[in-house]
């Protein structure tokens, strides 16, 4: 992520901390079933998640999980007092309502520490003592602590389909005051968890994309670098990781700095090994037209790769035709051609800010082309989690 909008990220954070949970975000529990109110329309089609803020979105469907099979999941961060939490719900209806279910309060995002970027992802395979079917979550925590902080990345699981949580580990803590963000998980062919994340903590890199790995989901490895250039002023951030129906693994991540937060793209066959990390990647193109900042992806059954990001943009980095009403969709996992489709959400006033179609989330339909997308936008002083399917 560009430094200057993680401040704006923060400070818009730390806003709806100081009015307090009633002030701006909307308490877990029978309160979050209420539609929005005035001044707070959804966008068309679109349907709120929740009242209150809810950040970073993401989604899955439980494919490991016995009767639990098809049933969607999805997550966003949002805050309780001066405490940044994860909320969890679930769809038993293929995305059409959704209801909450969970959350997970790390102690480490408590007290006005700060919490970011929540991820979600379900285990295909046993790992260590975690079963498949297991759900993961993983964030950055420690962002606000001064002056001297000293960030982490938690990792929690439930067994019970995102109704409980429990902590699993810590997959890495800052070695100084760099930040460490968005994470994300897989695992690799050879049935290791990945942990990917964006790292501020090398002197000789303003922000380069690294991966660690563990047999039990307890104990990480060293970390590797995945994503880096030479020059110290380059950003490439947030990674998001998919595994493709041929079982190789695309990645997709922005390049902020000389490349203007480009999304960019790259593949790997094993999960693990992902090419000379100093590679810019592909930058997928529809008639002139690209995607810059907060990218995400989603392999479809069909072998096709949906992309989308927080703008699409010309040539000369402004907002074009169809700015936060587009998805990509790739041939060959991505290597192919590609074509623009509508976006189930539509952000209009989509630009590089902390909240409007920041990081939205995609989730295929199990058969045919439809798909679920969760796309924040700015209602009010809140930024509200809108879901709608197409």
């Amino acid at each position: 992520m560009d430094k200057r909008r993680r401040i704006t990220v923060y400070a818009a954070a730390g806003a709806l901390l100081l009015g307090g949970a009633g002030a701006a975000v909307a308490a877990t529990g029978s309160g979050e079933q209420r539609a929005v109110g005035a001044g707070n329309a959804a966008p068309a089609a679109a349907t709120p998640l929740r009242t209150g803020t809810g950040l970073y979105p993401r989604v899955v469907r439980l494919a490991h999980s016995g009767s639990a099979n098809g049933r969607v999941i999805a997550s966003v961060v949002t805050f309780s007092g001066n405490a940044g939490i994860g909320s969890v719900y679930e769809s038993d209806d293929a995305g059409r309502t959704f209801r909450p279910i969970g959350s997970i309060a790390d102690a480490s995002g408590s007290g006005g520490k700060g919490t970011c970027c929540g991820t979600l992802y379900e285990l295909p395979k046993k790992v260590g003592a975690n079963p498949a079917g297991t759900l993961l979550w993983a964030a950055s925590f420690g962002r606000s602590v001064k002056p001297n902080r000293r960030m982490t990345i938690g990792l929690w699981r439930s067994l019970d389909h995102g109704r409980t949580w429990t902590y699993l580990s810590t997959i890495a803590k800052a070695k100084n005051t760099g930040g460490l963000w968005e994470p994300e998980l897989t695992v690799s062919s050879d049935g290791r968890l990945v942990a990917f994340y964006s790292d501020e903590t090398d002197s000789r890199h303003s922000q380069k994309i690294v991966r660690v790995r563990s047999t039990d989901g307890r104990k990480w490895s060293a970390p590797a670098n995945t994503v880096t250039l030479a020059a110290k002023a380059e950003r490439p951030g947030m990674p998001v990781v998919r595994r493709l129906p041929n079982g190789h693994y695309a990645m997709s991540y922005e390049f902020c700095g000389s490349h203007k937060c480009e999304v960019r793209l790259r593949t790997s066959a094993n999960g693990w090994s992902w090419g000379t990390e100093t590679a810019l990647g592909t930058r997928p193109a529809v008639g002139g037209r690209h995607f810059a900042h907060a990218p995400t992806i989603a392999p479809r059954p069909d072998g096709s790769l949906l992309l989308v990001g927080q703008m699409l943009v010309d040539a000369n980095g402004r907002a074009a035709p169809g700015n936060g009403r587009t998805l990509f969709v790739g041939t060959k996992g991505g290597t192919g051609t590609w074509r623009a489709v509508r976006a189930p959400v539509a952000v209009p006033d989509a630009k590089n800010e902390y909240c409007p179609n920041y990081s939205s989330a995609l989730l295929p339909a199990a058969t045919g082309t439809s798909v679920l997308e969760i796309a924040t936008d700015k209602a009010g002083t809140l930024c509200i989690p809108y879901f709608a399917t197409r």
